[in-house]
């Protein structure tokens, strides 16, 4: 089977995609092939604003209904497969919507949010995020919270959350956590990036490495192809297995220089945390149709098709069911 034909018959899961929601987003998904992926629906709302974007998304899969679904089952996926439709899981990079209530996780969760990221950059409730000065660790109200998303089946996600923080979730979660969109340190230092020792740490504790795209923090920036973004997959296959490992992209396709500003400032207003410099997707897989290409460069790096499949969607798969109790 030749990459184009195992990429139109496998599962392509996007562990995530902060793209400027709008047709032709939705549009590229369909053209690249897209089964489904996590879609923020929270960055530094609360939960008033969260809910008003959800009620967006709704409006979202009305009128494109026939490109996207929203997805709250391991089913609904495969069934987008089958119906030729991107399935979309709603994601939060932030635990910020839940407030101080814990009852919040269950009426997310029945809205459609399967995946929870714990911290976003910087300290909230739970813990600290990875641009924190200090990492206070998960809090009390944090292991709380932790335990409410095992409950109800919410995916720990802790891309963004600070060393410490981590490595406290994936001791206190009863189910699979995952880094749902990162890149490893052992190839570019950066603080949003894991250490060797996070990444076999998580896989060890049964828990999920999604590699990103995003260019400031790849080895070689915006200057990276489609085929240093598979090098960055070996790179964390070889240290927690191809079974623990899928990839999140980070997708920021339509925005512009003011989002970038906006998410690059604590609670988007507060004190810059970081600066991106250009922010150019690797060559091979600038536009969101341009998912064949992944597929194309995984097999001239010469991976099984086992490997492909597991690692383009098969694995994410298997993770969410894992946590969503099916």
């Amino acid at each position: 089977m030749n990459a184009d034909e195992l990429h139109d018959e496998a599962v392509i899961f996007d562990g995530l995609v902060v793209s400027r929601w709008s047709h032709d987003v939705f549009r590229d998904m369909r053209k690249g092939g897209l089964t489904a992926a996590n879609c923020t629906c929270c960055v530094w709302e609360n939960f008033r604003d969260t809910m008003v974007n959800i009620a967006r998304w709704n409006e979202w899969f009305r009128d494109h209904g026939d490109l996207i679904v929203k997805a709250r089952s391991i089913a609904d996926i495969r069934q987008a497969k089958i119906d030729g439709k991107t399935a979309i899981v709603l994601g939060f990079q932030n635990t910020s919507a839940y407030e101080d209530d814990l009852g919040f996780v269950e009426i997310f969760k029945d809205a459609g949010v399967g995946i929870a990221q714990i911290t976003y950059n910087t300290q909230n409730l739970a813990g600290s995020g990875c641009y924190e000065s200090t990492d206070s660790g998960l809090s009390d109200f944090g292991h709380d919270l932790v335990g409410e998303m095992n409950r109800v089946g919410v995916l720990c996600d802790l891309s963004h959350v600070g060393a410490v923080t981590s490595h406290d979730v994936i001791e206190a979660s009863k189910k699979p956590v995952a880094y749902s969109h990162c890149l490893p340190s052992g190839l570019k230092e950066h603080a949003r990036n894991k250490s060797d020792e996070q990444l076999r740490f998580i896989a060890d504790k049964g828990g999920f490495i999604g590699v990103t795209m995003f260019p400031a923090f790849l080895k070689k920036g915006p200057k990276a192809t489609v085929d240093d973004y598979v090098e960055a997959m070996d790179y964390v296959i070889n240290i927690a297995g191809e079974d623990a490992v899928g990839f999140g992209t980070d997708f920021t396709q339509g925005y512009d220089a003011e989002f970038f500003r906006w998410i690059t400032h604590d609670k988007g207003t507060g004190r810059k945390l970081t600066d991106f410099g250009d922010i150019t997707n690797p060559e091979g897989i600038r536009s969101l149709s341009d998912y064949p290409n992944l597929t194309a460069a995984m097999a001239r790096a010469r991976w099984s098709e086992a490997r492909m499949r597991k690692v383009l969607g098969e694995n994410w798969l298997r993770l969410l069911g894992d946590v969503w109790g099916e």
